[in-house]
């Protein structure tokens, strides 16, 4: 019997079925345990206030309990501790974020659990999220609202307080960004252009009062601007909140420097999973902060997803040509069998020799080229002769490229040579054959190669830290200073995040959390990038089917 069942070929059906089992539980269970570490953050944690006494100094810890572990007391004893009095083997320890950073040595410290006389979770305890020194805990004092005490509702009206100053700081930065940087860009071209006139020897009078009168121009224009941006300056600076803190003193924090205020010990549930939406949508909207250990990811979601399309763009068009000459046109001899040789190797080179080669030619040569003939005024600040986004593109498409060689020539060798021959057969020309019948029954096949390109370029990191990503972009490549689309700028990535919030972040507990939640943001863009398309790929084979037949 069970002869006559290996003969059947069952157990290796269920082999195959089992360990694309196993693969997929992995999957997903690696995916649900990065989006739990993750995404758990923003949920509003309980603040506790600890009484403490024993191996420490009598003190009071306010903070919110971020992990908890066994240590052996023996350990703890060979560190120091007088444990003496516990007979247990092993010791509770909690991680508590106490904040308050101008205040204290750090804001993590590890509680042991015998230390702790009581324990609480006061309704009034307030958590301050801040621009500067992460956040603040304690009991509200006063509320200052210009220099007045506010006796009428203290709590409601420092709520509208906190948004009034978020509403006019976040004007003031457009402003800044907007206006006023658009009148610094427009001053800084004035300058390359007067310098490129005086390197053609072409600057005359009437040139340089045209560029003066222009320049007076733009900084009237910045007066005006500057007067408002310290207006509202002055204005988010009006009002403070007096806090009193876990060591009985009373702080006085400026609004201006508060992004929001929430009381988690008198939330309830639905208020709770608000305030956790607003968390997330912060994550995802806002700049990040204090060394990137704070605040949002936007201009790194934004740099991922541009330099991905952007290297769409240019590695869609090379690869599917390079097919179509290797598969149509080029002789079936020795020297296209090394070309598919060396097209079938390049996939396998480290992906840092990409980026040392991007740096070498791209950036320098190439990149060096370009500023020598087309921008000698920007001279000695290079334009295109420094990592860029451009370069980056550019390194990642030749990275890609095999991958999209290689789909595009499977999806051409699938059509049947009969379709070439009645196109021909019929009057077309070769180039009309390719355009009108095979590229378009081959289009399911390219997109195929550029999802696993966009896959894979997506979470590559190694040359980019050659050729473009930083850890802070000041700007982004898109803006709206013409020529609007900045290939040249540097820019923040996705991978690159991860990895300095990760491993170059100095204050490593505060950005655990952040290195999972920006890994679950970068494989959901990966997969809503390939989910888009796999759905044009699937149109595209829906619309050309009939041409198969």
């Amino acid at each position: 019997m069970v002869k006559q069942w290996f003969k059947s070929g069952s157990p290796w059906i269920w082999m195959t079925g089992g360990a694309v089992s196993i693969s997929l539980i992995s999957v997903i269970g690696l995916l649900a345990m990065i989006a739990w570490k993750g995404l758990s953050f923003f949920w509003p944690s309980q603040v506790v206030e600890m009484h403490l006494d024993g191996s420490v100094a009598k003190q009071t810890v306010i903070g919110e309990i971020y992990d908890r572990e066994m240590v052996p007391k023996s350990r703890l004893e060979a560190a120091g501790f007088d444990l003496s009095g516990y007979n247990s083997e092993q010791i509770e320890r909690l991680l508590v974020k106490t904040g308050n950073r101008e205040y204290v040595e750090l804001d993590f410290r590890w509680v042991l659990s015998t230390d702790i006389k009581s324990q609480s979770t006061p309704a009034e305890l307030a958590v301050f999220e801040r621009s500067k020194n992460g956040n603040f805990y304690g009991y509200v004092a006063r509320v200052l609202e210009d220099g007045k005490v506010v006796t009428d509702q203290p709590i409601e009206r420092l709520h509208e307080l906190v948004e009034r100053a978020v509403d006019l700081n976040d004007e003031a930065l457009d402003l800044q960004n907007s206006e006023i940087g658009h009148i610094n860009y427009e001053l800084e071209r004035l300058r390359l252009k007067e310098k490129s006139y005086q390197l053609d020897n072409d600057l005359t009078e009437e040139k340089l009062a045209e560029l003066n009168a222009r320049r007076a121009e733009l900084r009237e224009d910045y007066k005006v601007f500057e007067k408002r941006l310290f207006e509202l300056r002055k204005q988010a600076k009006r009002d403070q909140v007096v806090v009193r803190d876990m060591r009985g003193e009373e702080v006085t924090l400026p609004l201006y420097q508060v992004l929001d205020v929430w009381f988690p010990n008198d939330m309830g549930f639905f208020a709770k999973v608000g305030h956790y939406l607003v968390q997330i949508s912060k994550f995802v909207s806002d700049d990040p902060r204090e060394a990137n250990t704070e605040g949002g990811v936007f201009p790194a979601i934004f740099g991922t997803v541009f330099m991905v399309m952007l290297m769409a763009v240019i590695v869609t068009p090379f690869g599917v040509i390079a097919a179509i000459y290797l598969h149509e046109y080029a002789a079936k001899n020795a020297v296209t069998k090394m070309i598919r040789i060396a097209v079938i190797n390049l996939a396998g080179v480290p992906s840092i020799v990409y980026g040392v080669f991007g740096l070498g030619f791209f950036v320098y040569m190439l990149g060096g080229s370009i500023d020598e003939l087309f921008y000698p005024e920007a001279a000695p600040s290079p334009v295109f002769g420094t990592p860029g986004v451009i370069w980056s593109a550019l390194t990642l498409a030749i990275l890609t490229l095999p991958v999209v060689i290689v789909s595009t020539e499977e999806g051409l060798s699938r059509i049947p040579s009969s379709v070439r021959h009645g196109s021909l057969a019929l009057g077309a020309t070769q180039a009309e054959t390719l355009w009108r019948i095979i590229v378009p029954m081959a289009s399911p096949a390219i997109m195929t190669g550029l999802i696993l390109a966009v896959a894979r370029a997506a979470g590559e990191v190694a040359p980019l830290m050659l050729v473009g990503v930083v850890k802070m972009a000041p700007t982004l490549p898109l803006d709206g200073n013409f020529p609007y689309i900045h290939l040249d700028r540097k820019f923040m990535h996705l991978g690159f995040h991860i990895y300095d919030v990760g491993f170059q972040s100095p204050n490593v507990e505060a950005a655990r959390p952040l290195v999972y939640a920006t890994a679950f943001l970068l494989v959901t863009v990966i997969i809503a990038l390939n989910i888009t398309a796999i759905g044009i790929r699937n149109h595209l084979r829906e619309k050309f089917r009939s041409l198969e037949h």
